[in-house]
C-alpha cells in the first residue's frame, strides 16, 4: 500500500518520533555510536557501489594538498557557531583534513543513493545527479552568463560541472568562483581542478561576503541549506540578492522534503542521517519559497530532479 506523501519526513520538527530520535541522538554514549554505525554504513555501501572511497582519500593524503591551506585561509574570517558544531560523523565538522579528502567518495556516493534502482557507474551517478539540476537553470539563464558564484562549493565538483554546463552553452567565457567556509576543503578543491577551469577558490561567510552589489549574474546553492540553521538561511538568501544584478538568478539543489524516499526511510536509516545532520529539523520545516520572497526575489519553480532531491529558482526583479 502507497503511502501518503507528507510536506515534511515524520522524523524531523515537531512530531513524536522526531523528538524520541532527539533524544537519542542527545545521548552521548548512543551518539557515539551511531555516528561510527553511520560510517560504517557509508563507507561499506560506497565501496560495494564501485567507489573507491579509501583508494580516493589515500590518494589526496599523498598529494601535497595540505600546503596549499595556508595560502586559501582568509585570516579574517570568523567561523559562526553553526559550523563549529559536529556533523557528517566528523568531530570538528568540515573544519578538517578528513572531511575534506572524504567529500570526493562521499559525493558519489550521495549520486549512486539517488538512483539505486537503476545499475550506473559512480560517475554516470553523478553526471545524472547534476542533469536535472542544469536542465532546470537552462530555461531562466540569461545568455551570456558572464559571472557565476557557487556558495557552499566544498571541494568543487559542484563548481567544475556548473561551469561546464555554462561554458558549453555560450561562446563568451563564463568567469565562476567557488566560495566555502572550510580552506580544508578548498584545498582540495584546488588540487582536484587540475585544468584551472575555476577563476577563485574563496575563503569566505556567505552570509558576509566581499563581493560588491551587483557582482553576479548567477549564484548557486548546491547541496547546502540543509546543512544550515533558518536564519543563516535567511541571511544567506539576503546577500546573495544583494550581489545579484537585476535580473541575476539563484538556483538551489538539495533534498527534497516531500521525496517520499526520504520520508519512508526505514528508522535504521533516518536515525544515522539525522544523527549526522544537526540542522535537520530546521530544513525540513524550513519555507525556502516563501523566504526567498520575503528578502526580494522573485520566484520561479520547484521541480524533483530525482527521487530524493528538488531544485529551487529564483530571480532578482530586473
Amino acid at each position: 500500500m502507497n503511502r501518503a506523501v507528507l510536506s515534511k519526513p515524520t522524523w524531523t520538527g515537531d512530531d513524536w518520533l522526531s523528538h524520541i530520535v532527539n533524544r537519542l541522538i542527545q545521548t552521548p554514549f548512543l551518539y557515539r555510536l551511531m555516528k561510527q554505525q553511520a560510517r560504517r554504513v557509508m563507507i561499506g555501501t560506497a565501496e560495494r557501489n564501485g567507489v573507491p572511497w579509501r583508494k580516493r582519500v589515500s590518494t589526496l593524503e599523498a598529494s601535497g594538498v595540505k600546503a596549499a591551506m595556508a595560502r586559501l585561509t582568509n585570516p579574517e574570517v570568523t567561523y559562526p557557531n553553526y559550523y563549529c558544531v559536529p556533523f557528517h560523523a566528523y568531530d570538528e565538522g568540515n573544519l578538517c583534513w578528513l572531511a575534506a579528502f572524504e567529500a570526493e567518495p562521499a559525493t558519489y556516493a550521495m549520486a549512486l543513493r539517488a538512483l539505486p534502482k537503476e545499475k550506473l557507474t559512480p560517475e554516470v551517478a553523478l553526471y545524472r545527479l547534476r542533469e536535472g539540476f542544469h536542465e532546470l537553470i537552462d530555461k531562466y539563464l540569461p545568455n551570456p552568463v558572464r559571472d557565476v558564484l557557487d556558495v557552499g562549493c566544498s571541494i568543487g565538483i559542484s563548481t567544475r560541472s556548473l561551469h561546464r554546463h555554462l561554458q558549453s552553452r555560450q561562446s563568451e567565457p563564463v568567469q565562476t568562483m567557488g566560495l566555502d567556509l572550510s580552506p580544508y576543503m578548498l584545498a582540495v578543491a584546488e588540487e582536484l581542478d587540475q585544468n584551472r577551469e575555476i577563476d577563485r577558490w574563496i575563503h569566505g561567510k556567505a552570509e558576509a561576503t566581499d563581493f560588491p552589489d551587483d557582482s553576479f549574474d548567477f549564484v548557486t546553492l548546491q547541496f547546502l541549506l540543509h546543512e544550515l540553521p533558518q536564519e543563516a538561511t535567511q541571511e544567506i538568501f539576503q546577500e546573495i540578492r544583494r550581489i545579484l544584478r537585476p535580473g541575476g538568478i539563484l538556483a538551489i539543489a538539495d533534498n527534497n522534503p516531500k521525496s517520499s524516499v526520504i520520508q519512508n526511510l526505514p528508522p535504521a536509516l533516518f536515525v544515522l542521517m539525522k544523527s549526522t545532520e544537526p540542522w535537520s529539523d530546521d530544513y525540513y520545516t524550513f519555507d525556502v519559497e516563501a523566504t526567498l520572497q520575503a528578502v526580494g526575489f522573485e520566484y520561479l519553480e520547484t521541480v524533483s530532479t530525482d527521487p530524493r532531491h528538488r531544485a529551487i529558482v529564483a530571480r532578482v526583479p530586473a
